[in-house]
């Protein structure tokens, strides 16, 4: 039998899309929900749920998700689901475990700084369960569904739902002031979400033209402790042969490298450029 190397079970990542939901439910319960401001996706629905019903909003999620599942697992399989049935499953035992313990906001008498603060824990905890490959389901599982079919993009197909539950409130609301809130509580949730998945991997990649490549490959090395690849190129206006030095570091690392080649070669010629999702020993873990 030939050698498996794609791992079925990461139990890092559920534990880490545990830590994620854990803090996506104490900011919409503590913060979000007793200002009355409604988020995007299934939560947002189930929100307007209990505002007009008194339903809480765990049942109206776990529910909804439930028929959600149902379809996508017929169409989407059983293996891309698992983290998306763990999230559910997971979120709304925290929800309800929340709702039990947090009975009064935690800050009063603000709710615009109530439901960014709100907004920042959500953003957070979406962020980690997103890097996990992780899913809270609800309106995931819908956009999934059209992109299947449809050739729309995740992200902005996640944006229109999210902007139509929020601007569809009103009806219920009627306050012009609680959709202002909401949106500035969906933009600091995607700003969040995105710096958790992506900020936090920015690197550079740095090339270096130099006739002193060698001396500063070598220094790279040594006193950096990075790696470096040469490659052969061609002066096209010279019509000389010239080597480039490839450097991938962290963004922190970028002006160090900029220092220590000046003092090696001021006439080097550099560029840097922002890459996102450098993997490999030295950078991140592949998940």
């Amino acid at each position: 039998m030939p050698k498996r190397y794609l791992k079925e079970f990461y139990w890092k990542d559920y534990a880490l899309i545990f830590v994620g939901l854990a803090i996506y439910a104490i900011g919409l319960i503590g913060f979000i929900k007793p200002v009355g401001i409604v988020t995007g996706g299934l939560t947002g629905i189930a929100l307007l749920v209990e505002y007009a019903s008194d339903i809480p909003l765990q049942y109206t999620y776990f529910l909804t998700n439930c028929a959600l599942l149902v379809v996508a697992l017929k169409l989407l399989g059983l293996k891309f689901m698992i983290k998306t049935i763990y999230g559910v499953i997971t979120l709304t035992c925290l929800l309800t475990l929340c709702q039990m313990l947090i009975k009064e906001p935690i800050v009063k008498d603000e709710p615009l700084l109530s439901g960014v603060v709100g907004a920042m824990m959500c953003g957070v905890g979406i962020g980690l369960v997103f890097s996990s490959n992780g899913s809270t389901g609800g309106t995931d599982i819908v956009v999934a569904l059209i992109n299947k079919y449809k050739n729309i993009a995740f992200g902005r197909g996640m944006l229109l739902c999210d902007f139509v539950i929020i601007s569809g409130s009103y009806f219920l609301l009627h306050d012009y002031q609680k959709i202002v809130y909401a949106l500035i509580v969906m933009g600091v949730m995607t700003y969040c979400i995105d710096m958790v998945i992506n900020g936090f991997r920015q690197s550079v990649q740095i090339l270096v033209f130099s006739e002193k490549y060698d001396t500063i490959a070598t220094v790279i090395n040594k006193e950096l402790h990075r790696g470096c690849t040469i490659l052969d190129g061609t002066g096209w206006y010279t019509k000389k042969p010239t080597k480039v030095i490839i450097v991938l570091a962290k963004r922190t690392e970028a002006i160090e490298i900029f220092r220590l080649v000046k003092s090696i070669d001021e006439k080097a010629f550099i560029s840097q450029s922002t890459v996102r999702g450098v993997y490999g020993e030295g950078f991140d873990k592949i998940r």
